[in-house]
């Protein structure tokens, strides 16, 4: 399975592309979302969370660096790492519950956590593009080529 890409008029296009790739989440996924700042990471984390059953409010994890929830059974986390100068520095937060096959993790600004963080199943790049943004999805394990392969047949995308 290759890349796919989409093309996003707004931030609404992004929370719904979201939305569409929770409709075909049956696994835990490890997520790496990369882009500038204001790209539009963080608005589809919280697009995903949200449609896969969490009814809380979902912060930003700038500040505390992770963020838990339950979306459904689903353990799931949403990390944004900007802050951290040293992978070194994220021992203490205790990820080994990270590799729990089941969750769902979600990890802004991955390569500032390089050697700490599970293995991505997918890496998403989110752009600006014009005047609105693009999102590409590139699977990186068995797991992500399967939930692509089943966002692709769901006919959700363009390859790229």
């Amino acid at each position: 399975m290759t890349e796919h890409r989409w093309e996003l008029a707004d931030e609404a296009a992004t929370a719904a592309l979201a939305v569409r790739l929770a409709g075909v989440l049956d696994e835990g996924l490890v997520v790496y979302l990369h882009g500038d700042l204001g790209a539009g990471k963080t608005s589809f984390a919280r697009a995903l969370l949200r449609a896969l059953g969490v009814g809380e409010r979902i912060k930003s994890p700038t500040y505390s660096l992770i963020e838990s929830y339950r979306a459904g059974q689903r353990p799931s986390w949403h990390l944004d790492l900007y802050r951290i100068a040293d992978p070194g520095e994220l021992e203490w937060l205790g990820l080994d519950a990270l590799s729990d096959p089941a969750a769902l993790v979600l990890v802004e600004w991955p390569e500032r956590g390089a050697g700490a963080l599970p293995a991505a199943d997918m890496v998403v790049h989110l752009a600006y593009a014009g005047t609105g943004r693009s999102a590409t999805f590139e699977p990186r394990s068995a797991r992500g080529t399967r939930v692509l392969s089943r966002l692709a047949q769901a006919g959700v995308g363009s390859a790229a």
